[in-house]
């Protein structure tokens, strides 16, 4: 190939959008010479490292859309400190039939338990699988509802929300929601129901969440809709932060 046509093919493999053919089709090219290889086996190589480079492409911008706190993974937790959890059963919710089934995960367990963590790594694997996830803690949430409404853009963020495949709300119970806070998040959870599927982390058994979400009456609806299909974490045990910083001093 002379040099104006390597700069031709160049500009159609950037025209045609595909950065890995045309990184990689001189080097595979002299790697098909030296062992012989056929042109169809040629083109098959390369258009294989296309698309593999495409679906990491598309990882990331998932996990990026998703802005989790942390990149957290299954195989990062420990689940020796938390003994009345199933490991089999959340390795389960990793192959993420519950999302398709639009079902719940609520986790919950006190502070320092890994909630975040697994619930974090559950949207990490939705994201494998070509599903797209949101990260909010309750507050977070909340605060962006109110000023969306204020900004009369509520239905339109409404309306995202809907449209994701999975949405991860940490930390229910750490703060006390206004009233017209709790409405709201009320609503997002309606949205869903039986459509969307939510992760959900609280530090507070449910017979206490009307101290967070002020009404009694707005708590069992909501409750009502979490927990028609869910599957529910137990995260009790002592902190896991705790525990690892334990085990960083005593290595």
């Amino acid at each position: 190939m002379n040099a104006g046509e390597k700069l031709a093919l160049d500009s159609h493999l950037k025209t045609l959008r595909l950065p890995s053919l045309k990184r990689d089709y001189a080097k595979t090219a002299q790697d098909a010479v030296k062992e012989g290889t056929s042109h169809e086996c040629y083109l098959l190589r390369l258009v294989e490292a296309e698309i593999c480079d495409r679906e990491q492409r598309a990882f990331a911008k998932r996990l990026k859309d998703a802005r989790l706190p942390a990149m957290k993974t299954l195989a990062d937790f420990d689940f020796g400190v938390m003994p009345d959890l199933d490991p089999l059963k959340v390795h389960r919710l990793a192959g993420c039939e519950y999302v398709a089934r639009a079902e719940n995960v609520l986790l919950v367990g006190g502070s320092g338990t890994g909630k975040t963590h697994l619930a974090s790594a559950l949207a990490v694997a939705a994201c494998q699988k070509k599903l797209t996830a949101r990260f909010f803690t309750v507050s977070q949430l909340v605060e962006t509802l109110i000023e969306a409404r204020t900004e009369r853009a509520l239905m339109r963020m409404r309306t995202a929300l809907k449209k994701l495949d999975l949405l991860v709300l940490d930390e229910l119970g750490f703060v006390p929601l206004p009233a017209s806070g709790a409405e709201l998040l009320f609503d997002v959870v309606s949205d869903r129901y039986e459509k969307g599927s939510i992760v959900l982390t609280t530090n507070l058994p449910f017979e206490e969440w009307t101290s967070v979400l002020t009404s009694e009456a707005l708590t069992h609806a909501m409750l009502d809709r979490l927990t028609h299909h869910v599957h529910i974490l137990q995260m009790n045990g002592r902190s896991y932060r705790l525990a690892q910083s334990l085990a960083s001093r005593n290595p």
